[in-house]
């Protein structure tokens, strides 16, 4: 179902980027020439845009795409570090465990949610049902316990990660799009010079347009992708490394009460 969605928010994004592109760069009112759309109306940025061609259409679609997915990761990131700050959330669950009050660090772990909180809570609980058990002595014990971690930790992960992927790839198709207006409107000039012989003015600055606006396009749409992509990979890492050290610190505790 999530794949669906993805797809549905790359398919609107392809029709709202080309419906900009039609509808208000290339509205007739921005031209000297309202059915050739050739001549843009002096100072009239919209349809001096639009003379870069429909490329300018797939690259305004790939921009919206990226924003799309940032705001998309911007919200599920913060949705995962739960309701509070999760620093001193992991900070009150290892006092309550330092203190045996298992029960509060679970009440801890349902207030806070989020994927640190669902990690913390697997642990917790796993330990909490089988510290008594006979069956488990131990060494037995951690093992069940970093095994209950291990599964939480194979949820909450993909969780963390998805769609950075979109981003990276939205960086690479951007480049190559605007690398491919880039060299369709230089061909385009010097089919201009070719064909009539002498200099065009008007074809020979449709053609340059068509190179420089592609050229932006891809540029803008590499550049936000990229540096979402790096964002978000730092923030993933740094999330995951808290993760980590809250779990050796749980472990530690887990380590210690059977040992007494």
């Amino acid at each position: 179902m999530k794949n669906y969605v993805n797809i549905i928010v790359i398919a609107a994004s392809l029709v709202v980027g080309y419906a900009i592109f039609y509808l208000v760069l290339g509205n007739p009112d921005n031209f000297l020439d309202p059915m050739l759309k050739h001549e843009p109306k002096p100072g009239n940025i919209l349809g001096t845009v639009y003379t870069g061609g429909p490329l300018v259409g797939l690259l305004m679609s790939l921009i919206i795409i990226s924003i799309c997915f940032i705001f998309e990761r911007f919200l599920s990131i913060n949705k995962a570090k739960g309701k509070n700050n999760p620093e001193t959330f992991i900070s009150n669950v290892v006092k309550d465990l330092q203190n045996g009050d298992l029960t509060s660090a679970i009440e801890k772990c349902d207030s806070q949610r989020g994927s640190v909180a669902n990690i913390l809570r697997s642990a917790i609980d796993r330990f909490k049902t089988i510290e008594n058990d006979p069956e488990f002595m131990g060494e037995k014990k951690l093992a069940e316990v970093q095994r209950s971690i291990d599964e939480a930790m194979n949820l909450e992960t993909p969780l963390l990660e998805k769609n950075l992927v979109v981003l990276s790839t939205v960086a690479s198709i951007a480049t190559m799009v605007g690398l491919l207006g880039t060299t369709l409107g230089m061909i385009r000039a010097f089919q201009a010079l070719a064909v009539s012989g002498t200099v065009s003015a008007v074809q020979l600055s449709i053609g340059i347009s068509e190179a420089l606006y592609n050229t932006a396009g891809g540029l803008i749409g590499a550049i936000l992708s990229i540096v979402a992509f790096n964002f978000f990979t730092t923030k993933v890492d740094n999330f995951t490394y808290m993760i980590d050290e809250a779990i050796l610190n749980v472990m530690q505790i887990f380590t210690i009460r059977i040992k007494k």
